[in-house]
């Protein structure tokens, strides 16, 4: 485990997935613990895959795939490449295993940065391979309930750059979503949507497409702010397991989402998929500001 504080804030991060496992501020700590309980993850980074593939199955040209829920760069052995007092780097390479399921050469990378109160994350994507390579991105970050409390109905809020209307996907069969349809996020009449114990039962999910907001604030049930992520990404899911009143919920700044319901075409054809030539490199990255 790798540690950085700036007398601000203080993180963990694991060389297992390079996953973010905690922040601390004082004595206060907003990351989840990975409990299994709940959910045995803290903050685990999507690549090459957001959410699932139809069937666990994907295609390029005549060959076909297998590949698991969010792609396999969480499970695996980061090499930290650099630290000092308020930054840590990660790198992994393609290997004879990642390309069983993966068949392009690249190097994901994954750096830390604290500035003051934010922490500041960075995804970069090099090509190796000779040819293009299809890909996607995503975070996963999950956000300890302030002053939880069990037998409590209410959690707080989230709030959305000030937008009054939202529309979420709609998750079908078998994790991926049918195709064109959307509904409309329940936001109160100040355009926030209450957490509480039941917010994600029925739902699961809001999937947040074409970049409907760019900044996600998590709001205390009195009003007042606790922390606030910031993405430039088009996507964002909102998460909490359905049913299990857990103590945190995720916000996931995403470059790629699941199949739609049904979909067996190339990997060139899925939805809200990056095409990265031989040789480029994709750079993107989201901030969770603590208040």
């Amino acid at each position: 485990m790798d540690r950085i504080d700036n007398g601000l804030l203080s993180i963990a991060v694991s060389a297992h997935g390079a996953e973010l496992t905690g922040i601390r501020k004082g004595d206060t700590e907003y990351l989840w613990n990975a409990d299994p309980r709940y959910w045995d993850r803290s903050s685990p980074v999507l690549f090459p895959m957001v959410g699932r593939v139809w069937e666990n199955r994907y295609r390029v040209g005549e060959r076909e795939f297998g590949m698991g829920q969010h792609g396999f760069a969480r499970d695996r052995e980061f090499t930290l490449i650099y630290k000092d007092g308020e930054s840590l780097l990660y790198r992994l390479s393609s290997d004879e295993e990642s390309r069983k399921i993966y068949p392009w050469d690249f190097v994901l990378e994954i750096g830390y940065r604290l500035k003051g109160n934010s922490i500041e994350v960075s995804w970069k994507v090099i090509n190796h391979s000779p040819t293009a390579m299809w890909f996607q991105i995503g975070a996963h970050p999950a956000f300890n309930y302030p002053d939880f409390d069990p037998e409590r109905q209410e959690r707080g809020f989230f709030a959305f750059d000030g937008k009054s209307e939202l529309l979420s996907a709609k998750l079908a069969r078998k994790g991926c979503v049918e195709k064109g349809a959307r509904f409309p996020v329940p936001l109160d009449s100040e355009g926030r949507l209450v957490l509480g114990r039941d917010t994600f039962d029925g739902v699961d999910t809001y999937v947040l497409e074409d970049s409907q907001v760019s900044r996600v604030d998590m709001l205390r049930p009195d009003g007042r702010p606790w922390l606030s992520v910031h993405f430039d990404a088009p996507l964002v899911g909102l998460w909490s397991p359905p049913e299990k009143n857990a103590p945190f919920v995720c916000i996931e700044p995403w470059y790629g989402r699941c199949d739609w319901d049904g979909f067996e075409g190339d990997i060139s054809e899925r939805e809200w998929v990056w095409k990265l030539e031989a040789g480029e490199s994709f750079e993107a990255g989201y901030s969770i500001e603590i208040h």
